[in-house]
């Protein structure tokens, strides 16, 4: 039996975009699964083997050393058909212990660029580690056709180079999760304190100042005195922006503000909202707005790669440029104010997902990519 590894940072990465996949992978090959301890309880009854590395997210030289010592090790006693990696950290590290082991395939997803942002020595030094990883691996894959482009834009891939499975995301959506559901509806705004006339804005993610955070209050601060009955819904991690600074931002308006640092359910907050929004300056495919949409939710997002691919300008949702926060109101506005416009691009985007990004397409296609690499092997 073929022996296929996937290896990442966090078990949570693993949890919310591998599964499928790997449960698919399991009833054909022997799979193991190579990340960190946190939260290593996500994995419980996942069908494959585990094993658990200190790896940290952040760059420590003493400790990746040691890494990527103990993976060679590992890649040399175990002679997997196929590593599978995401994730910078562990994409560099295990790409190069599979390249030194000799692994015949040797595949990484990209997900975003986080150099994309960045500037200087900085936006050098981590492209350099993308370049490094794409030209250790045997198939690069990427999550959106826009991020493709625009890592051949940046000479980070060839332009013949680059794989993405069906019309992108890395996992799709699992319909029987996400889909409108009234009940949810109703219970999440008893439990946040929201009335049902209220109009919810959501966001879905980390707190940080790449995700447009701070455009999101400054928008939210001017909206919320024009519209009385606006509600913002912030769900997801403390990162370089805190939640008491997004208080103070809008402290005109905080009464109006909500905030969930963490769930296991992120679709019900998406079944609860009336517009989705992520002003994000980075991202390699947008997949919290495909999960609003199978919820009927349309979405106000930047006008930047890998979003593009999730969002139908003026169908399933509103484009604006990335970092304008004139045009971020004058969006949300527009679907504020038109109900029917909301419900119209919330049924045309949930269609598109039923026809485009159902979580079994994905995996089948990812499947036949490793059933003809192993074949070749």
């Amino acid at each position: 039996m073929k022996k296929v590894c996937y290896i990442a940072t966090i078990p949570a990465v693993v949890n919310s975009f591998l599964r499928s996949h790997i449960d698919a992978a399991s009833t054909k090959y022997d799979v193991t699964i190579i990340c960190n301890s946190a939260d290593a309880y996500l994995l419980d009854n996942i069908k494959a083997r585990i094993i658990l590395l200190p790896i940290e997210r952040k760059i420590s030289v003493k400790q990746d050393w040691l890494i990527l010592i103990k993976l060679i090790r590992l890649f040399r006693s175990e002679k997997f058909d196929l590593i599978h990696s995401i994730m910078p950290k562990t994409g560099l590290l295990s790409m190069l212990a599979a390249w030194l082991t000799r692994i015949p395939n040797r595949v990484h997803i990209f997900t975003g660029q986080v150099w994309a942002t960045k500037k200087g020595w900085k936006r050098e030094v981590f492209k350099i580690f993308d370049k490094l990883i794409a030209l250790l691996a045997t198939h690069v894959l990427l999550d959106s056709p826009s991020q493709r482009d625009f890592m051949v834009s940046e000479n980070v891939l060839n332009k013949n180079t680059g794989i993405v499975i069906e019309d992108g995301s890395i996992c799709g959506i699992d319909v029987n999760q996400f889909h409108p559901d009234k009940k949810a509806f109703h219970q999440v705004r008893l439990d946040l304190d929201i009335k049902e006339e209220q109009i919810v804005i959501l966001f879905l993610g980390r707190l940080n100042r790449d995700k447009g955070m701070l455009d999101l209050a400054y928008a939210f601060l001017t909206l919320a005195n024009i519209y009385p009955d606006l509600i913002l819904v912030l769900v997801g991690s403390e990162e370089d922006v805190s939640f008491a600074y997004l208080q103070e931002m809008c402290s005109a308006v905080k009464d109006r503000i909500r905030y969930v640092k963490h769930t296991s359910t992120p679709e019900s907050y998406m079944q609860a909202a009336d517009i989705f929004c992520l002003p994000s300056y980075r991202e390699g495919f947008g997949q919290v707005i495909i999960e609003a949409a199978a919820c009927g939710i349309p979405t106000v997002a930047s006008r930047i790669y890998g979003i593009t691919d999730t969002v139908v300008d003026k169908e399933t949702g509103l484009l604006f440029t990335a970092a304008d926060v004139s045009e971020l109101k004058v969006s949300l506005s527009t679907l504020i104010e038109n109900t029917s416009l909301r419900q119209q691009m919330g049924n045309a985007a949930q269609q598109r997902v039923l026809e485009v990004f159902q979580s079994h397409k994905i995996t089948a296609g990812m499947m036949a990519l490793y059933e003809q690499l192993l074949s070749n092997h």
